[in-house]
């Protein structure tokens, strides 16, 4: 089925856009939701100014594409050896080295736009997650649990939120943090599994890879731990029983995924992950 990308009619835009992987919004999602869950936490019992919901998501859009910029920059010797990405526009040769630099420092100076709206100690804090967002890529060349990373890069988001509304990180800030971290850890190592003989075979390290046949169970105690963090941040938030009964959908929802990634659908499994994190949003939306 064509793409809205595809029908423009300038190439060099369409390979931009694919860059950035605009075609593949999960990634946008799955740095979005720990933000709003941070975002609502903290204005509680009121709710945020929709100018803050409107800069994180702008945020979150922004700093995703250029993790996936600076990712396929730093891969551009593995991509073309892996059959999931060696049709991304830099491995395939579609967009050049230089193209892509001059993409990346763009939507950096777009990042900062956004960053200086906020107050000087979240801006502080959004020095930590560009640093995290370019560094992400090269973990997986040097450490065997790259995916640990990736839930700080896409956590620490919550944190910029977090100090943006209060001017300040409590406990729950860095409850909802380390909530994040683990279900990213999850969701990744399901993601890197489809992965594991290309990766074996080019050297590039992952959690699918260190916790071996027993990958899906370290998954489902990952899993555990964010409810964990989740059930404990909702106690310290005073949350009502809405949310909680929310968090019981959240945990029918990671089972289901460890069903179906047991049977080899795990593209399936890490693309439900834009709805379990809107399901934990609607949880401390109604908390």
């Amino acid at each position: 089925m064509a793409h809205w990308i595809d029908r423009l009619p300038w190439p060099i835009v369409q390979e931009m856009l694919r860059l950035m992987r605009v075609d593949k919004p999960i990634g946008t999602w799955l740095v979005l939701w720990p933000a709003m869950w941070s975002l609502f936490a903290a204005a509680k019992p009121q709710f945020p100014g929709l100018m803050m919901v409107f800069i994180f998501s702008c945020g979150s859009f922004i700093m995703r594409s250029a993790g996936c910029v600076m990712n396929d920059l730093a891969d551009r010797d593995f991509d073309p050896h892996v059959k999931r990405t060696k049709n991304r526009p830099l491995a395939a040769g579609r967009i050049s080295v230089l193209m892509a630099k001059r993409l990346l420092l763009s939507l950096m100076l777009v990042a900062l736009f956004f960053a200086m709206q906020l107050n000087l100690f979240a801006l502080q804090l959004c020095v930590v997650a560009a640093f995290l967002a370019v560094s992400y890529p090269f973990t997986k060349r040097f450490v065997h649990w790259p995916q640990f990373y990736l839930g700080a890069a896409f956590g620490w988001g919550g944190m910029v939120a977090w100090g943006a509304q209060t001017e300040q990180l409590s406990l729950i800030a860095w409850l909802l943090f380390l909530a994040t971290l683990t279900w990213a850890a999850a969701y990744d190592t399901v993601y890197a599994m489809m992965d594991i003989a290309d990766d074996r075979r080019i050297g590039v390290k992952s959690t699918a890879i260190l916790f071996g046949s027993f990958a899906l169970p370290m998954v489902a105690l990952l899993y555990l731990c964010t409810l964990l963090l989740l059930v404990v941040a909702g106690v310290m938030l005073q949350a009502s029983q809405l949310y909680y009964l929310v968090l019981i959908f959240a945990a029918a929802q990671m089972a289901w995924q460890l069903v179906i990634s047991a049977n080899g659908q795990y593209l399936r499994a890490f693309v439900s992950n834009k709805w379990l994190g809107g399901w934990i949003w609607i949880g401390f939306l109604l908390a």
